[in-house]
């Protein structure tokens, strides 16, 4: 069953990455930031999510497929990816620890998944989310 998630997601490598977080709190701007890296669309703020044999899979939502949020602009055209593996969920957490032995899990859809609180104002986000992907995402096979 697919089913609609309020989040923002990107696909990196071939793993995505749910993003999180309160109103305002920076979803669309972190999902541009990596998209500059190389990442690819998914969705903002809405996509569609479903169980694949214990995968979680992240798709675009039909209602907003290829739109991302760009403050101060407006709706911008992207180029989107295909449905991705969710490896790891970011939320963004003004009160984000500032150290962690391990990823905090979280379940969607009923699969587990890693989830890193990360603080939100930061000029070097995108690549703390890259990391935090490299370092406590899922592998993906």
């Amino acid at each position: 069953m697919t089913i609609a998630r309020q989040a923002t997601c990107v696909a990196i490598c071939g793993r995505g990455v749910l993003i999180e977080g309160a109103p305002g709190s920076g979803k669309s701007s972190l999902a541009l930031a990596l998209i500059d890296r190389g990442a690819v669309l998914v969705g903002d703020d809405g996509i569609m999510i479903n169980n694949s044999d214990g995968r979680l899979i992240a798709s675009p939502h039909p209602n907003i497929i290829g739109k991302l949020e760009v403050r101060n602009v407006g709706l911008v055209d992207m180029p989107v990816s295909p449905p991705v593996a969710a490896g790891l969920v970011i939320h963004l957490d003004p009160d984000a620890p500032r150290f962690i032995d391990k990823a905090e899990a979280v379940t969607i859809a009923g699969v587990a998944l890693p989830l890193v609180r990360l603080f939100p104002d930061s000029p070097v986000l995108a690549l703390r989310a890259e990391i935090a992907l490299q370092t406590f995402g899922l592998m993906i096979s």
